[in-house]
């Protein structure tokens, strides 16, 4: 199997120190390669220097298998140096151009801060997601934040809550499902998903009671792409659609709203939570976390996120290959 690609992602952030960490824990299990500068990685880290991804598998026993890609500065523990933007976006551009010519089976991105960038380098997108998607030729991803207790996707992501219900659409929703519905086939290896809808209401409405969103638009959506073949739930209550028992009814939850999909996770299992974007030809995961000024350089960064967000990498590339008859 193709190594996963792990970015560096902001260089005075943890991503550099995890990524070590990471390849510490999990050894020759799992084979991926990381992208940056060397320097960035402290001093006298253990690595091997490579300079084409068939050489993984080779060496990843002796050190952290490192595709060079030279920054313009060393990188100071918690503080961006505005030289380095245009480094962190080149590796990302980079780590696209490997999996797309089946050099690599996954790309994990290592947290990015998304202001360094602007500032330094005139970065013109929201996030790592919209980026992606840029470079992808896609116009609609999904991010679900996955863990083993749950799957959960926000059908709109950072926007004020005032403004969710005027960018709730019939469209939005609808594509947000397909995405998630294709994605669990093709990346989670379920033949037929089940996936629950949340109401955008209290109660999902409670009939009326509590507003008519659910009866005028997303109840309609539901049952139509239900006549379609999927296999949906829905519009249910958010506050009983999370305990243990209701969990083993779906696959992935849709929810209509970044805290209504992003707490129950993070509740339930914040240390192993992961990023995964539906909707790209290639696979992409990120651990759920961002880049800790605070700690960095301090070596007390937890890599739980990172390890589970290349373990999925991988499971997923698996399931794809798989999918496809590879």
């Amino acid at each position: 199997m193709k190594p996963v690609i792990l970015t560096s992602g902001e260089p005075s952030g943890v991503g550099p120190e995890l990524a070590l960490k990471a390849w510490d824990l999990l050894g020759e299990r799992l084979p991926f390669c990381w992208i940056g500068d060397p320097r960035h990685l402290g001093t006298k880290p253990r690595i091997v220097e490579i300079e084409t991804l068939d050489k993984v598998s080779k060496v990843i026993g002796d050190g952290m298998p490192v595709l060079r890609h030279a920054f313009a500065r060393p990188a100071i523990s918690g503080q961006t140096t505005p030289e380095n933007a245009q480094g962190v976006i080149d590796v990302i551009e980079r780590a696209v151009a490997l999996v797309q010519s089946g050099d690599a089976s996954a790309i994990c991105t290592g947290p990015i801060h998304k202001k360094a960038l602007q500032d330094g380098a005139g970065f013109a997108f929201p996030g790592h997601t919209e980026f992606l998607a840029h470079l992808a030729g896609v116009k609609r991803v999904v991010m679900m934040l996955a863990s083993d207790q749950l799957r959960v996707v926000p059908t709109t992501i950072h926007i004020a809550i005032k403004d969710i219900r005027a960018a709730l659409t019939a469209d939005l929703i609808e594509d947000t499902i397909r995405i998630t519905h294709a994605g669990l086939i093709k990346d989670f290896g379920l033949k037929n998903p089940r996936i629950a809808v949340a109401g955008l209401n209290p109660h999902a409405g409670e009939g009326g009671a509590m507003g008519n969103d659910e009866i005028d638009l997303i109840t309609p959506l539901i049952d139509r792409l239900i006549e379609q073949g999927f296999n949906l739930t829905g519009p249910l209550p958010a506050d009983t659609m999370f305990h243990a028992r209701a969990r083993k009814n779906y696959d992935a939850a849709i929810c209509m709203y970044h805290d209504q999909a992003l707490i129950p996770i993070k509740t339930l299992d914040f240390d192993r939570g992961v990023n995964v974007t539906l909707g790209l030809p290639f696979i992409r995961t990120s651990p759920d976390h961002g880049t800790a000024f605070d700690i960095a350089g301090k070596g007390i960064a937890d890599p739980t996120s990172l390890i589970e967000a290349l373990k999925m990498a991988q499971t997923m590339a698996k399931a794809r290959g798989e999918t496809h008859g590879d």
